[in-house]
């Protein structure tokens, strides 16, 4: 019997199911989801859709490198019909890998529809493409990823809106900045269906990433509303489950932007009034509206960071402390607190102690200026890999573990006299290792 998606997802929304057998990548291995009238789910990474026409098939974004043989497998066992149009509902990278076999066959490779800033984009990828690299390194602890510097460029771009019509089939394409600046939502009117890209993805908008360019809080909320107006009867989101119903659709989507506007309206409220950004991150907390809704749990950014990058939006980088206009080294400044704490060790067992009763970012900010006097220390290596291990483990967000974990790393591999990338590169062939039969 086929697996019912729309049934897992409206299970999922009612809270009677968890995300993990769309998070393990076990309903990927079942090829295409039926979603509509030959309308077809591909839940990926970054999920795809495949819509039937009487001119070929349409996909509507497209998916990783990752999962490019799988996904044109996949759409080959449900149609020989061609590729005619495929739609980047943005740049990253999980998002625009999925023509490339396509590509390959024969005849006419499909048309690649994104907004213009697509373009704008992939040349900024691949001038930091060395940036790039580092960071994503830390943020999925992936020491032999490589940021790519070839993609596969847009055809056809456009600036604000645009309607597509392949066959029978018509989806009206409009702009929005929100996660990016070079978003595109679909909506299909006749089918009561919206693709959203990653306006939506089932965890509190990514609008903050503290490793990232700009996000736009209010530009997003904008277009959350903007998409709610048009009464879709189907979801369907860059990531996760599919929403099915007027109503939920209604409520995931304004209540997601409410949360946007409540965070861009701390950064604003606290700007305005002239306050530090200490003031504004410290002063604030979110309402339980939106802490008890599933679709807005911190499992991948957080509310602080969200603030932060509406201050960064609004106010520049200098966040109201003068001494941060133009700092100390941070070696010179550790080397003083050292000196004034009576010695490294202070700062240890100070630091070991707010972990355990304390102020955990404290923690975190006394281990880190022991490790800027005295970064060779072997003690201080070992308290920060362990003060660090630890907060790893209690944060919620996939940014902040990531930033936890590879700090942790980081002294782990210097007290190995090692690399970090080396390091890492050995743990993870060992838990391949240890995964295989009789092992």
């Amino acid at each position: 019997m086929a697996f019912d998606i729309l049934q897992y997802a409206d299970e999922y929304w009612l809270g009677k199911a968890d995300m993990k057998p769309y998070a393990s990548g076990g309903l990927r291995k079942q090829g295409l989801h039926a979603v509509g009238d030959g309308v077809w789910m591909f839940p990926a990474m970054g999920n795809v859709y495949i819509f039937e026409t009487d001119d070929g098939l349409l996909m509507f974004d497209t998916g990783s490198a990752a999962t490019a043989t799988k996904l044109h497998t996949a759409v080959r066992e449900l149609s020989d019909a061609p590729l005619r149009n495929a739609v980047y509902t943005h740049g990253h990278i999980d998002h625009i890998w999925g023509t490339a076999r396509f590509d390959e066959e024969p005849g006419a490779r499909p048309t690649v529809i994104a907004h213009e800033n697509v373009v704008d984009r992939f040349d900024r990828y691949t001038r930091t493409a060395g940036y790039n690299t580092v960071i994503n390194q830390r943020q999925f602890q992936a020491p032999g990823l490589t940021w790519p510097t070839v993609y596969r460029y847009p055809d056809l771009t456009y600036s604000s809106a645009m309607t597509l019509t392949q066959g029978e089939l018509r989806v009206d394409m409009s702009h929005g900045r929100g996660e990016t600046d070079d978003c595109t939502v679909g909506w299909f009117p006749d089918l009561g269906i919206v693709c959203t890209g990653d306006f939506f993805i089932w965890t509190s908008p990514n609008a903050g990433n503290p490793q990232k360019v700009q996000r736009y809080a209010l530009d997003w909320a904008h277009k959350l509303r903007e998409i709610a107006s048009y009464g879709a009867e189907l979801l369907l989101p860059g990531h996760g489950l599919p929403i099915s119903g007027v109503d939920r659709v209604h409520e995931a989507l304004t209540v997601s932007a409410e949360y946007l506007e409540f965070l861009e309206g701390v950064a604003v409220d606290g700007l305005n009034r002239g306050a530090t950004l200490d003031e504004v991150l410290h002063g604030f907390e979110l309402p339980a509206k939106f802490t008890e809704k599933r679709y807005l749990r911190p499992t991948y950014d957080e509310p602080e960071f969200v603030v932060r990058n509406a201050w960064r939006l609004y106010g520049g980088w200098y966040d109201g402390d003068p001494s941060n206009l133009k700092p100390v080294r941070r070696d010179s400044f550790g080397a003083a607190i050292v000196d004034l704490s009576g010695g490294t060790a202070k700062l240890i067992e100070r630091a070991r102690r707010e972990l355990t009763d304390g102020d955990e970012r404290l923690a975190a900010r006394l281990i880190q200026i022991a490790a800027d006097a005295d970064p060779q220390n072997p003690d201080v290596l070992d308290a920060r890999a362990e003060i660090f291990t630890e907060l790893s483990t209690r944060a919620t967000s996939t940014m902040t573990k990531g930033v936890y974990t590879w700090a942790a790393s980081e002294s782990e591999a210097a007290r190995q006299g090692r690399p970090v990338l080396e390091m890492l590169a050995d743990r993870s062939k060992q838990a391949y290792r240890d995964l295989l039969p009789g092992s």
